[in-house]
Parts: C-alpha cells; sequence; structure tokens
C-alpha cells in the first residue's frame, strides 16, 4: 500500500515514544521507508538501537555527527520524505515548531519540510489544556499542519484525562488517508453496527459473548477515511472508537440495537452488520440476584436485525457477518439468502488469528451473484477496505 513512500517519523522527548516503535513496524509493514529522528531527550526513554532495528536504517539525532558521505542531512531528509509525521509531540517541540525555533535535528528538519505533516500531541491534562499549547496547535492547523488529537485515558503521571497520544494504528490511518486518499465514499452515509450485546440474567449476571467490536469500528474508520459519512451503532466493544466517528449510538441490549437500526437505516445508503447481538435473552427479567443451588432459564428468541433489515432495505446494500465453527460457505449461503443480504462476510473463528479477541481476521465474502471470495490472513483495519471495495460493485 505504500511501497512507494517514504515517511520521515520525528520522535521528541515524552514517555509515549514506546508507541512510536509500533507506528515504525505498522508503517513498514504497509511497504513504506522509514527515516527516524530523535530528539536528544527521546533517547533517555528508548534506545536509538530500537528504532534502528525495527526500521532498518540508522537513526538520526545529533546535527553535528559526522559522515562518511558529506550531505547537509537534516535537508536531504526533509527532500527523502513524502510524509512526516511527529510522534509523540511534547509541548516542547509543538513550541518550537510554533513559533520557528530551529535548534536542533527535528526542529532544523521540520523547518525544510515541503511535505504534508501530521503531529500527534503527547502530555499531562494541564499541559494540553494550557492556552499556549492550545495557540501554538491553532497556529500550526493554520498552517496546514494535521493533527491528531489527544485521547482522554490514565497518564503515566497518575492523572486521568486527555493528553494520551493517539494510538498507533490511528495515526497510521491518517498516514495511509493523506497519502493514499481514496475519496469514493463521499456522500454515502453507511450505517455500522459493532460489538456484543448484553441481556441481564438477573441484577447482576448477564449473557453476551466473545465479540470485541474490533472489526465493525474498523470498518467505520475506514468509511470515514475514503470520504463517507459513519452511524456506528454500538454495543460492548473493548476497543477506543475515535473521536472523529461523531454520531455513536450505544446500546446494550439486542432489543436496543435493533430499535436503534430500524431508526437510522432509512438515511443510510449501506448497512454492514458486524456487531455480535445475543440470540436470545431470558423470558423474565428479575431485578435481585438470583440465588440456589439449581438454577433453570427459560430463553425466549431476540429480533432477527438483519432479516429485518433485508425485508425493508429497497435499493440499500446490506452487508451481514457469518461467524461459524463448522460449514462456513453453506451457513454462509443460507444467510445470504435468508437475510436477503448483498454480501456476506464469513469466518471460521476457529482459526488462528481469526475471529474474536485479536487484531487480524481471516474471512470469505460471498455475493449475491454468487462470486466466493477468499481472503488471507490480514488486519481487520484493511479487511475493512476489502468489505468496503466490495460493497461499491
Amino acid at each position: 500500500m505504500l511501497e512507494s513512500f517514504n515517511v520521515l517519523l520525528g520522535v521528541s522527548g515524552g514517555i509515549a515514544c514506546y508507541k512510536s516503535c509500533e507506528i515504525v513496524s505498522r508503517l513498514k509493514k504497509f511497504g513504506a521507508g522509514v527515516d527516524v529522528i530523535m530528539t536528544a531527550h527521546a533517547t533517555e526513554f528508548v534506545s536509538p538501537l530500537t528504532f534502528e532495528t525495527l526500521s532498518a536504517r540508522p537513526v538520526v539525532s545529533d546535527m553535528f555527527a559526522r559522515k562518511e558521505q558529506w550531505e547537509v542531512e537534516h535537508i536531504s531528509l526533509a527532500k527523502k520524505a513524502d510524509i512526516c509525521v511527529i510522534a509523540p509531540a511534547t509541548a516542547n517541540v509543538i513550541a518550537k515548531f510554533a513559533d520557528g525555533i530551529a535548534d536542533d535535528m527535528l526542529t532544523t528538519t521540520y523547518l525544510a519540510l515541503k511535505c504534508p505533516i501530521i503531529i500527534a500531541p503527547a502530555m499531562n491534562t494541564n499541559m494540553y489544556e494550557n492556552i499556549a499549547v492550545k495557540e501554538n496547535l491553532e497556529k500550526l492547523k493554520a498552517r496546514g499542519v494535521i493533527v491528531v488529537d489527544s485521547v482522554e485515558g490514565r497518564l503515566a503521571c497518575g492523572d486521568s484525562g486527555k493528553g494520551k497520544m493517539a494510538e498507533p494504528c490511528d495515526i497510521v490511518a491518517k498516514v495511509v488517508e493523506t497519502l493514499c486518499p481514496k475519496n469514493d465514499y463521499a456522500g454515502k452515509r453507511v450505517l455500522v453496527t459493532a460489538g456484543a450485546t448484553r441481556e441481564n440474567i438477573d441484577g447482576v449476571r448477564f449473557i453476551t459473548n466473545r465479540s470485541s467490536g474490533k472489526m465493525g469500528v474498523e470498518i467505520a474508520k475506514a468509511v470515514i477515511a475514503r470520504g463517507g459519512d459513519v452511524i456506528l451503532v454500538k454495543g460492548l466493544t473493548q476497543t477506543d472508537i475515535p473521536a472523529y466517528i461523531n454520531k455513536v449510538v450505544n446500546v446494550e441490549s439486542t432489543s436496543q440495537m435493533y430499535e436503534a437500526v430500524m431508526s437510522n437505516y432509512e438515511s443510510c445508503d449501506i448497512i454492514v452488520k458486524a456487531a455480535a447481538p445475543s440470540d436470545y435473552r431470558p423470558k423474565e427479567n428479575i431485578a435481585n440476584k438470583i440465588k440456589g443451588d439449581n438454577i433453570t432459564l427459560n430463553l425466549v428468541k431476540n429480533p432477527d436485525i438483519a432479516k429485518a433489515v433485508g425485508q425493508v432495505k429497497g435499493d440499500r446494500k446490506l452487508v451481514v457477518f457469518c461467524a461459524e465453527t463448522q460449514n462456513l460457505i453453506e451457513s454462509a449461503k443460507e444467510k445470504l439468502k435468508s437475510k436477503n443480504a448483498d454480501l456476506v462476510v464469513a469466518n471460521d473463528v476457529t482459526q488462528e488469528g481469526a475471529g474474536f479477541d485479536t487484531d487480524t481476521n481471516i474471512v470469505t465474502i460471498l455475493t449475491a451473484d454468487g462470486e466466493i471470495k477468499p481472503l488471507p490472513k490480514m488486519k481487520k483495519s484493511e479487511v475493512a477496505h476489502a468489505i468496503l471495495d466490495e460493497a461499491l460493485k
């Protein structure tokens, strides 16, 4: 995907440096060449050797290091870069970038760049909310710098709040989006369901399943990366929801998910049912904790969301998932027909690297025209784009 591109990664001195190693690894897996500049303070957190091993290139940090071949290194690195990513971007380097200060290899190279620039701020919440930092970020945005905003979470200092660096996968997704822009979903709205549902047994216990919601969230992110609009109907998930997914409907039970989907599908062009709603719920909802040596549960069928959408979808496209442990293709074909779907994304959850609790998936896409398209093991972010490609056909 990025085989023809060279990425310049600037690493400044914050505890989030360790996450930058994953950024290099992900970029390399996409085929990009990666050069790394580290500030002196960054080398106190992570050894340059780590980045050299991951990038297979020497790390640059010293403005005055002697080289066998003579060149003005900060200029050559700037010319070579198709895109520059600063992650983490501390309050210090953000201020220097904003004011044009060039006193080390990173800040000097920054001033020589002619390529797109992405920065990922990382700092304590109080620092992040300081007016000086906010003004500096606004200055950079006004100059065309792309800011992958910090997220909320527990910080290294023990505080909780905004200031945590965005996840490497989201930073790399922004690199891909910037270098390989796709706008084929511009003007389209996609409803995506994600995660598991929860059906209460009593005041303490509930029925659910192992769905993490990662696949559905990756599809939602991919739609936005390709210029589309998303409504994400989200049950229980084990993954962060990026702030740029601005329409999120949170639900708990299958009945709630059914209501959310049926209330929103009409405004959408494509409905992707990536969630794993519970098929059954207890017949009685008991408020107090059930006690006793033997408990018998009477279960009743939940609404079939995919089937309900299939009956009323009209010209809209319906994509459903089929997670099985056996008879995968036969089950997927039956689901394609019974749900009146346009695509079925089938996966055998017993395969290593597929299904729940992983960042990868192994799927086969079945179309209403009878095509069966097996895909190799891929990152769920890559599977998401493959699904969106098929949904447009």
